[in-house]
């Protein structure tokens, strides 16, 4: 009788470890589809097999999110027609990976690292798992290098450092994505990597988009993961967590990195689908209770870390009539070291870029702006907070005093200067000339019709003549009285001899 059991276990053991090769693909254990509801793939007979976990069916690639008891449930990243109740699952063994290498620069491909642009994908021996666990707190260095966006009202008054999480948000068409693209064409000499993830858009916007970049030359150091709205739920949530293990890679070489989520909002609805299949408990507007572990999960491989590179986050947010209270959005305000809202409002009166600078912040940034930023930006949020405060008495018909017009004057001016075009990013010198240009009092009689030609003629003006100062500046070096004072006075003199004050109204 023992002999019949020891028999009998052995044989099980040899069945339930059997390795078999099924096309290029190592399988030890093989089980077979139960159900199939919208997305999800019931199996049965898995039993060894792992969340996170890759198991195929009839060559589709599903991703393994639930366990119970009998069955497992799988959700499939490709597309699923094929597959029929009593197909035969085989399992990988492979957790669910990105492969990644240097050449996947300036390429477009899916969350599963499959090339999109028509073009051949070197096959890379390296591969990242998708769900990574955040680094620990000592293995992280303060944030202290700046990332520049280009973008006079983020660097100045909203700054991000290399390895912040910095949410952008607001309604439908209001320029959220022209920030993070903006912020992309800046760092094409930089050395920072960018990968930009889109969840759910649509292929013309994403291909316009690639287009963009190119014009631009920033797509050489870029990585583009797609998800559009025709991809499967299960892709679309994948999509995220793989273009953060790319990132990392890159990190882990001792790069710079920025990731750009396009938008969370899409991906908490696509997670939204999927747990609603998998029959998890729905809560607050429908959401299942594990949506802000979702995000923060994500969020938290932001990082600058000790003997490496850093990774900074950009997650995008949509809000319906500006509504931050709304589920999705506080749950990443909470994750994120601070948010760049954009106001409706202000994108239809054409104040582009259209961001709500009293509700904006950053809590981490300006422990890394450079020394010119430190001195001047604190100068230029005070005038416009003090403007913004004072602008809506003045509808009425009130009657200000000189003091408050002054006040009034200057803040217009630091709203019109705040103002710039979309795809044109200025360096670090630019807008030092035109912060200094308004904090030191030079613009204020040059009216707002010809503050934008004020500032363009400065710019071209100081650069020339103050070339050396300027790219020491740039470098980190302290805007010292010996620099101001000679940046005055070549201000000055440039906007007298053009006209655009006169001395009596300077004095």
């Amino acid at each position: 009788m023992s002999q019949l059991k020891e028999t009998i276990e052995s044989s099980m053991k040899n069945f339930s470890n059997r390795e078999k090769s099924v096309g290029s693909t190592k399988i030890s254990e093989v089980g077979f589809v139960e159900s199939i509801v919208g997305d999800i793939i019931e199996i049965k007979g898995l039993s060894d097999v792992k969340v996170d976990e890759i198991v195929e069916i009839k060559d589709r690639k599903c991703f393994v999110m639930s366990l119970s008891e009998e069955t497992v449930k799988a959700v499939v990243l490709t597309d699923g027609e094929a597959i029929k109740s009593g197909d035969k699952a085989y399992r990988t063994n492979e957790l669910a990976s990105v492969p990644v290498g240097d050449s996947i620069l300036g390429r477009v491909v899916d969350p599963l690292g499959n090339p999109l642009d028509g073009k051949e994908l070197e096959k890379f021996t390296t591969k990242y798992l998708i769900e990574k666990e955040a680094a620990g707190i000592m293995e992280r260095e303060g944030v202290e290098v700046p990332f520049q966006t280009g973008i006079k009202a983020v660097d100045s008054i909203i700054p991000i450092g290399r390895g912040q999480r910095e949410l952008i948000l607001g309604d439908r068409q209001t320029g959220k994505t022209a920030i993070a693209l903006d912020a992309i064409i800046n760092q094409k000499d930089t050395g920072v990597i960018s990968v930009y993830c889109a969840i759910g858009q649509k292929a013309s916007s994403i291909a316009n988009m690639i287009e963009t970049l190119k014009k631009h030359d920033a797509f050489k150091n870029v990585v583009i993961v797609v998800s559009t709205g025709d991809s499967p739920s299960g892709q679309q949530f994948l999509a995220p967590y793989s273009a953060t293990a790319i990132g990392e890679y890159f990190m882990d070489k001792g790069k710079d990195v920025v990731c750009v989520y396009d938008n969370l909002t899409e991906h908490a609805k696509a997670y939204r689908q999927v747990a609603l299949y998998l029959k998890r408990p729905p809560g607050r507007e429908a959401y299942p209770g594990d949506i802000f572990y979702l995000h923060s999960r994500l969020l938290e491989r932001a990082s600058n870390l000790k003997g490496k590179g850093s990774l900074t986050a950009l997650p995008i947010c949509e809000t319906q009539g500006e509504n931050v209270s709304a589920y999705i959005p506080t749950n990443l305000i909470s994750i994120t070291d601070g948010q760049i809202m954009l106001s409706n409002n202000r994108f239809q009166k054409g104040f582009l870029p259209a961001i709500n600078i009293g509700i904006s912040v950053s809590r981490v940034g300006s422990n890394a702006q450079l020394p010119v930023y430190k001195k001047l930006s604190g100068d230029l949020k005070n005038s416009y907070a003090q403007f913004e405060e004072l602008e809506s008495f003045t509808k009425f018909g009130v009657q200000v005093d000189a003091a408050t017009k002054k006040i009034l004057d200057r803040g217009a001016r630091v709203r019109e200067i705040l103002k710039q075009d979309q795809l044109k990013p200025m360096s670090v010198g630019d807008q030092t000339i035109s912060m200094y240009m308004i904090i030191s009092g030079l613009a204020d009689t040059v009216s707002l019709e010809n503050l934008e030609a004020a500032e363009e003629l400065l710019i071209k003006t100081v650069r020339d003549k103050m070339s050396e100062e300027i790219e020491a500046l740039e470098k980190g070096a302290k805007f010292t009285d010996e620099i101001e004072k000679k940046l005055y006075n070549l201000m000055e003199k440039t906007l007298l001899k053009a006209g655009y004050i006169s001395k009596d109204e300077d004095k």
